[in-house]
């Protein structure tokens, strides 16, 4: 525990750093209050010095070099908030091991070298908090690991990517194209420059990897989660999902099986207007966990943005200079290396409902070749519909073509794929299919 004032520096004075000074400048008597103590900021690291700041921080605690904070024994606690893996990681074994505790945001170091991380903290006595490394300003780090402890969480089913949340949202309610909706997002500053990460998936399955670390007690490889992104989300399959009652979100969903194997993945999922999820809205994050003596339990609030972010890492400020965090850290044991890999389900062997949508030559017999197809891999169907509203058909000029809408039962994944390969292939379909999970 920090006895006197603590003295806090900042790596990074990007998005989430210039909140975090804000914070620390523009609310001092609160933060005393908080803590018990004055949280001084005492140094900002930047990469270029001489270039202008987000957040006008005094000029004396501006530098370029990093050796001047690592060899700084007055500093008590660093936010280290510069993203990727290099020199990330570099950077704060260094920082651990000049005598500092670390809070951080970075969501892709720890699912990439969590454990080496925190065992070095662990060996040198140190702390790593990273509540903002998931969901921005939602406090799910800390409801898991402290306020569900009595529980086995065994389900998790998040919005994580307030990016890919916001982007579907507009084409939802505003019409707009998926080109349109990415061009707002990085207008409002919820995406990057190069969204990839962010609509193809990753991200969402790297935080998800973090939060199935925290139930399931063993390191996930996010690389192995099966995910597919917003990037090929049609317009007429969220009209679709309108028109059955549903919304399709970019869900992260973990699920502790009976033979207690992880069941992990990141997809577009048509979930039930109404339910918590299906109305979450723009650029908001939400999870929902179930615990196997709470029951179920909702979070929700904004995932991204400046001060939304920077308030998580700041409350992970507090916690450390007070105490909390380094007792939290050695209780946890988290990304201990001597645990074993999770053992994840078989893809194909999971169950779930599905939505399919096939583009079809409009004559009779196709429907039926559709169906048996599909009862010959034990698929069975709830609804078959077939649209006679042109605004939610994809037959355009070619009138030869018509949009089957097929909801199934609970079904094997492995069997679903089968069942699409064969019917990709035949003559009668005049382009790719498209089928969806959805969240019962």
């Amino acid at each position: 525990m920090i006895e006197n004032d603590a003295r806090i520096a900042i790596v990074g004075l990007g998005t989430v750093g210039s909140g975090v000074a804000e914070i620390l400048t523009q609310h001092a008597d609160r933060m005393r209050r908080h803590a018990g103590k004055s949280m001084q900021l005492a140094r900002v690291v930047v990469r270029d010095a001489s270039k202008p700041l987000r957040y006008p921080v005094d000029s004396k605690l501006v530098t370029d070099d990093i050796e001047s904070l690592i060899e700084d024994r007055d500093i008590d606690v660093v936010a280290q908030l510069i993203g990727g893996l290099e020199p990330a990681r570099t950077i704060m074994l260094r920082l651990l091991e000049s005598g500092k505790d670390i809070v951080t945001a970075n969501k892709a170091l720890l699912a990439e070298h969590g454990p080496e991380l925190f065992d070095r903290a662990r060996d040198l006595g140190r702390s790593i908090a990273f509540e903002a490394s998931v969901a921005g300003g939602v406090p799910i780090i800390s409801n898991l690991s402290q306020c569900l402890s009595a529980n086995q969480v065994t389900s998790l089913r998040g919005i994580l990517n307030g990016t890919s949340n916001f982007i579907v949202s507009q084409m939802e309610e505003q019409g707009q194209s998926y080109e349109r909706a990415v061009r707002l997002a990085q207008e409002k500053g919820f995406a990057e420059a190069d969204p990839t990460m962010d609509v193809d998936g990753t991200d969402a399955a790297q935080k998800l990897a973090i939060l199935a670390h925290l139930t399931c007690g063993a390191h996930v490889d996010w690389r192995k989660i099966p995910r597919v992104g917003i990037d090929q989300l049609q317009p007429s399959d969220l009209n679709w999902a309108g028109e059955l009652g549903y919304r399709i979100k970019l869900l992260a969903v973990a699920k502790l099986n009976d033979d207690q194997h992880v069941e992990l993945h990141v997809s577009p999922t048509l979930v039930k207007m109404g339910t918590p999820l299906a109305e979450v809205r723009g650029a908001n994050n939400a999870i929902s966990a179930l615990g196997d003596m709470l029951g179920r339990a909702f979070f929700h609030g904004l995932g991204a943005g400046r001060l939304p972010t920077a308030s998580a890492v700041v409350a992970d400020l507090i916690d450390t200079v007070i105490g909390r965090a380094s007792l939290t850290f050695r209780t946890l044991d988290l990304w201990s290396e001597n645990r074993p890999p999770a053992v994840m389900a078989d893809p194909a062997k999971t169950h779930g409902r599905f939505y399919l949508r096939f583009s079809v030559e409009d004559h009779p017999g196709v429907l039926a070749k559709i169906t048996s197809c599909l009862g010959d891999h034990q698929i069975s169907i709830t609804s078959v519909i077939q649209p006679e509203h042109p605004e939610i058909s994809d037959a355009s000029e070619d009138t030869g073509t018509v949009s089957l809408v097929i909801m199934t039962h609970s079904a094997a994944e492995g069997q679903l794929k089968a069942a699409l390969e064969q019917l990709n292939k035949l003559d009668v379909m005049r382009a790719k299919s498209v089928s969806m999970r959805v969240l019962d």
